[in-house]
């Protein structure tokens, strides 16, 4: 929209639905919106918040066209946001209005925060003084203004010795702005001592991010290298020049470390952006953004669609994590986008893995990133020496899962005053319980998938949509009393094993389902850092970057869980959990060691682990990859076809296939019934329709999607680009 159709009568608003294109709006008389302007419109019976956008609105007929409710106090949704919008939009094949609804996700930030009323010290002073007076008039003697209840606490006197100073006219009223989220960092707060390694990547990086136009660098170091330490230092040049900066991490909630080394740098936290914070302190931390109060954020994968005012730099920290995938509504990698976010804005990113993907270290490879290697630990502290377990030569007692390799690589390390990790991706007690008379298997009524016995809250839950029943007592097939049998481990079935060896030892369990959430989860970790367990048995949770100062052994239960899945990123994924698991051990200086149990010791991620040997595995995989056209050298994307029954699915995901246009390079393959067939009462088919990395794929399934019969009655469709999971 120029800036002279100000005047016009008409305008495009993006609305917070999965709407195709803006709808069309009156401007009332007088009012004046600029493209990105945050408005409040109708949308039927009701009012939502929408976003002006670019272009002229679509001609509606007078007697349709509704006007505008309200303007908000609000900084507009910059140029370059509502750009990528529409980048997001069409690369997903997602209405736009859904992507834009994602930020619009705090409503109550629209309108500015109510300043708070303050009272601030006149020339006048009081009749009489007493102690409880002259302590409340030192508080006050600077000039600065403060809240009656703030003041009097300072003073440590009551509320009325306060009113009877200002009944006094000792204080006059003011209104105080609203406080900041967080302090301002300063970039030269604490710099830390850097290795010749560190001071060259820092040096390097800090370059790019000094420079004013896009760049991608991948700082691609082994576990405890310091590659925090060196994007510290590209967010302090950011910092310098003036631009805000943007840290995803993919568990933000849980690492209250990083936070305080964040702050140990520049003096103070980040603003924190994920799904535990507070509403009020995210809709705070939404304007503060938007105003450019806030100068670094350190948040989840969402936070990449806050409204900043003027974004210098983008972290993405552990880049390889699947956790940046979002497999809702809008299915995008937060990864990726943030390189599109990058390049639109014309600012640099920096990518940061002890494991990168596949798909970054093949762009560092063709020279479109640039790769920074920190081969070293920090502070010359040795990588734990890892070897595999044979479960064939060295099997369990009968009825256990630890070897007796491992149990007595944890009694020395318990005697040595050191810690030891368990590490077993897997919640719960155990993954199936079935009646030993009659075979009668635990299923979920709504998903294709067992129910995991949760022995401490003796219940059996589904970890796929949250069903759950109390543990019985009877097979409910043939009420058989006391022939349940748990078959296989999870962390809490080997956390009872742990006990059973080692009864005096201090354990602690980490998952995800634990009772009391984040904040319990938070106050575990630190307790480990402080040496409070000797034996943490934990899921994938322990694998995201925390430091262990005493954690000198880790012990993984089950190598060879992430390979027998089908999954043609298996190999990829377990290489990188399990790197980044074993890497725990050790970070401190002390000798430590890292044990893979495995009834494949031959597999070539075995092999790469415990030799050593990154290199020969990335560059076999990759090998493999371009042999059979994958990402990153070919294109995938999934149609996922869900319904309330089975005949709905499966017809229309046949319709689908037949719709498919013919093209010389696009194959379509399927339908097939997704691994996971069943999901929250929904059948499952999936369409996977692949490429060679020059197609137009998003192209093609527009005309793939235009040429099938609309969806009807309970029948969704979702389309997944660069798919990352095949369940």
């Amino acid at each position: 929209m120029k800036r002279d159709s100000f005047q016009k009568r008409v305008i495009p608003v993006m609305v917070p639905m999965p709407a195709e294109r803006p709808y069309s709006y009156a401007v009332p008389d007088g009012a004046r919106v600029e493209p990105g302007a945050i408005l409040r419109v109708p949308l039927g019976p009701r009012e939502v918040a929408g976003v002006a956008w670019d272009g002229d609105g679509e001609p509606v007929a007078a007697k349709k066209l509704r006007a505008i409710s309200e303007v908000f106090d609000c900084p507009a949704v910059p140029a370059d946001m509502r750009r990528f919008i529409d980048w997001v939009a069409d690369y997903t094949l997602s209405p736009p209005g859904m992507v834009a609804r994602m930020v619009l996700r705090a409503p109550g930030a629209f309108d500015p925060e109510p300043p708070t009323e303050g009272l601030r010290l006149t020339a006048n002073r009081p009749d009489r003084m007493t102690a409880a007076r002259e302590r409340v008039l030192g508080c006050v003697a600077d000039g600065q203004a403060w809240t009656r209840s703030g003041l009097a606490h300072a003073a440590g006197v009551s509320m009325s010795v306060v009113d009877g100073l200002a009944a006094q006219g000792v204080f006059e009223k003011v209104e105080i702005p609203p406080r900041p989220v967080v302090a301002a960092p300063d970039p030269d707060f604490g710099r830390a001592a850097l290795t010749p390694d560190q001071s060259e990547a820092a040096s390097r990086v800090r370059e790019k991010a000094a420079a004013e136009h896009f760049s991608v660098t991948l700082i691609d170091g082994v576990t405890g290298s310091g590659k925090t330490e060196v994007y510290f230092e590209a967010v302090a040049a950011a910092l310098a020049r003036g631009k805000q900066v943007l840290i995803l991490l993919p568990e933000i909630a849980l690492t209250q470390a990083f936070l305080e080394r964040f702050h140990d740098r520049f003096g103070a936290k980040p603003a924190e952006w994920h799904s535990d914070i507070a509403p009020r302190k995210r809709e705070r931390v939404w304007r503060q953004v938007a105003e450019g109060q806030v100068r670094v954020v350190a948040g989840a994968r969402s936070a990449l669609f806050l409204p900043f005012k003027e974004l210098g730099l983008i972290v993405v920290d552990e880049e390889h994590d699947p956790a940046y995938k979002q497999e809702d509504r809008v299915f995008y990698n937060a990864r990726d986008m943030s390189v599109v976010r990058g390049h639109l804005g014309n600012f640099p990113v920096v990518l940061a893995s002890a494991t990168p993907s596949l798909e970054s270290r093949v762009n560092a490879d063709q020279g479109r990133y640039e790769r920074i290697l920190l081969p070293a630990r920090f502070a010359d502290a040795a990588l734990p020496e890892l070897r595999a377990v044979d479960m064939r030569k060295a099997p369990p007692a009968r009825g256990g899962f630890l070897s007796p390799v491992l149990i007595e690589a944890m009694a020395q390390t318990i005697e040595r005053k050191e810690q030891a990790l368990l590490f077993l991706n897997r919640r719960g007690y155990a993954p199936l319980t079935l009646c030993r008379v009659c075979g009668h298997r635990f299923q979920c009524p709504n998903c294709s998938s067992w129910l995991v016995e949760h022995r401490f809250r003796r219940q059996l839950v589904c970890h796929h949509c949250g069903y759950h029943e109390q543990q019985p007592e009877a097979c409910p097939e043939c009420g058989t009393l006391d022939h349940l049998a748990a078959c296989g481990p999870g962390v809490e079935r080997i956390a009872e094993e742990v006990d059973r060896h080692f009864p005096e030892a201090r354990t602690i369990v980490l998952s995800s389902d634990l009772m009391g959430g984040v904040k319990r989860l938070r106050l575990e970790l630190e307790a480990i850092a402080e040496g409070e367990a000797d034996i943490v048995v934990g899921t994938q949770l322990v694998a995201k970057g925390h430091n262990f100062p005493l954690m000198t052994l880790v012990g993984v239960v089950d190598a060879d869980l992430g390979l027998a899945n089908g999954d043609p990123r298996a190999a990829e994924r377990t290489f990188q959990l399990l790197s980044q698991v074993t890497g725990r051990a050790g970070r401190f200086g002390k000798k430590s060691t890292g044990l893979l149990q495995t009834y494949q010791p031959e597999h070539p991620v075995m092999q790469a682990l415990v030799s050593g040997d990154a290199e020969t595995f990335y560059e076999r995989e990759i090998a493999e990859r371009e042999r059979a056209g994958l990402p990153p050298f070919g294109r995938l994307a999934a149609l996922i076809v869900s319904a309330a029954t089975r005949v709905e699915a499966e017809s229309h995901a046949r319709a689908l296939r037949r719709s498919a246009p013919a093209a010389s390079e696009i194959e379509v393959l399927g339908p097939a019934e997704a691994p996971l067939a069943l999901v929250a009462g929904r059948h499952r088919f999936r369409l996977l329709v692949q490429g060679p990395r020059r197609a137009d794929l998003q192209a093609y399934l527009r005309r793939l999607i235009a040429a099938a019969p609309r969806p009807r009655g309970s029948v969704r469709v979702q389309v997944d680009i660069d798919p990352q999971s095949f369940l």
